[in-house]
């Protein structure tokens, strides 16, 4: 598995020198649109989405890239971390877990990721 994570993180920093090259930075900055989500967090959704559809092949990769983007245009990276934070942490058992399952908050951030994930999974999937 690490020979095929560096295999995709060496395609993923290649891919985006391949958007910048030989631009001065005022054009960098009009064609790269504004993006709060940090390349790491974009990596390990990605591979965990590749590996929820059986594996590192042509029709996992593009897809699971395609869901992230689509997700990241439906909610800040603010509200994806704290939902992620909610959904994990939901199962904490007692009155610890209560600010995870009970609290307002919680459900409108868990809600929204749901809604996020199912427009990705529209947007970026076959469906046969």
């Amino acid at each position: 598995m690490n020979k095929v994570l560096i295999i995709f993180a060496s395609m993923v920093i290649s891919l985006s020198a391949c958007t910048t090259a030989n631009k001065t930075p005022e054009e960098v900055t009009e064609t790269i649109p504004v993006n709060d989500f940090p390349t790491q967090d974009r990596v390990e959704y990605v591979l965990e989405c590749i590996e929820k559809r059986g594996g590192l092949r042509y029709e996992t990769l593009y897809p699971c890239i395609c869901s992230i983007d689509k997700i990241a245009t439906q909610m800040s990276y603010k509200e994806y971390a704290e939902a992620k934070t909610f959904t994990f942490m939901r199962s904490t058992p007692g009155e610890k877990g209560g600010i995870f399952r009970d609290t307002p908050k919680a459900e409108v951030l868990r809600n929204k990721l749901q809604d996020a994930q199912k427009f990705a999974e529209e947007s970026c999937f076959v469906q046969m």
